[in-house]
């Protein structure tokens, strides 16, 4: 094979496996009981179906500029999809939404039990 074909491979693999990725985020989000699970779905198996897809794509075009915006876009995604993710989260379990009965451990009420003011 030669490399050009290797690299179409790959970058193939890429591509379907980050659209996989995506599309179980995708379910999930339609799927789980609550909006603390479906955030997780939007987080994690959506950034890595995008950084794969990114992947696939540089793989594919192999011109220095494009790799550069690409690496720009999955960096951008991964400092923002977690802080939005955790500022949600927080909003939604301050303003009492949070179902309590889905929860193994609830951290931020033993803070509040034992006085610990709400960060």
């Amino acid at each position: 094979m030669t490399p050009q074909a290797v690299a179409d491979v790959l970058a193939g693999t890429c591509l379907i496996t980050g659209a996989l990725f995506s599309l179980a985020a995708g379910v999930g989000l339609l799927r789980f009981p609550d909006l603390l699970s479906r955030m997780h779905a939007a987080t994690k198996p959506q950034v890595l179906g995008l950084l794969l897809i990114l992947t696939g794509t540089a793989l594919r075009l192999l011109n220095t500029v494009d790799i550069t915006t690409l690496i720009l876009v999955g960096m951008f995604q991964l400092g923002t999809a977690p802080v939005a993710a955790h500022m949600v989260g927080r909003a939604v379990y301050r303003s009492r939404q949070v179902r309590t009965d889905l929860l193994v451990v609830d951290e931020l009420a033993e803070d509040r039990a034992e006085g610990v003011p709400h960060r």
